[in-house]
């Protein structure tokens, strides 16, 4: 794919060869940033982990002390007085049978996370095929099953983010805007590498963070020092 102009002239500001400290890192990732839009900014880790075995999955979810600067819209599956507490809580939607309804017969997909009590999961996992692919599976882990639905919708709301290993070991993670600033988004990054190492599976041997990488959406990556991060 043929990078445009901006990508390239912003791509001479980093050194290739350097692994950086997290303060150069940040400040390059929004000097780099050429968009006329307010640009994501993503972390890239790669794990020494083999993600097709059980006991080496990396999966869990934080909530960034600075929130990740988009509007996340919340699905609740949820019935009784449950409905009423997720949509109290700031949820988009919530109801049971009829949205998976919708889902399936309109192929509707206008929210960005799912939450269910433990009680909707059957109604859930008949539309699991449809969810699963998206990404968009209700997990424990994620902490996106759950019996408090106003609690899991206010840290949806607050900035809390999901990370899981994709089939080549790497966890791909919005960690904010480049509008943030260096701070703040030093701040979500150590907050999700904390909670990244802290997962770290017993199984897992060698060097468990191989690789670490941060980049706006349209601009190049900046890699940082591995070792440095886990002090």
């Amino acid at each position: 794919m043929q990078k445009g102009k901006n990508y390239i002239e912003s791509a001479k500001l980093i050194d290739r060869t350097k692994l950086y400290d997290s303060a150069e890192a940040f400040d390059l990732v929004i000097k780099t940033s050429k968009a006329k839009f307010d640009e994501t900014v993503e972390a890239h880790i790669k794990l020494g982990v083999d993600s097709r075995h059980a006991d080496q999955q990396v999966r869990g979810a934080v909530v960034l002390p600075n929130g990740t600067g988009k509007k996340i819209r919340v699905l609740v599956f949820a019935k009784g007085d449950n409905v009423q507490a997720a949509l109290d809580a700031g949820a988009e939607y919530a109801g049971g049978e009829e949205l998976a309804q919708k889902i399936q017969s309109e192929n509707w997909f206008d929210f960005d996370v799912v939450v269910a009590t433990p009680d909707m999961m059957g109604v859930v996992g008949r539309i699991g095929r449809i969810l699963g692919p998206k990404g968009l599976m209700p997990n424990p882990k994620a902490g996106t099953v759950s019996p408090d639905v106003a609690k899991a919708v206010a840290e949806i709301k607050a900035g809390k983010i999901e990370y899981r290993l994709d089939k080549t070991n790497i966890i791909h993670c919005p960690i904010g805007k480049v509008s943030f600033g260096t701070e703040k988004l030093m701040q979500n990054f150590s907050t999700l590498m904390a909670a990244i190492i802290k997962a770290k599976p017993a199984a897992a041997k060698g060097q468990y963070l191989r690789s670490v990488s941060v980049a706006s959406t349209m601009g190049p990556g900046v890699k940082l020092n591995p070792v440095k991060l886990t002090d």
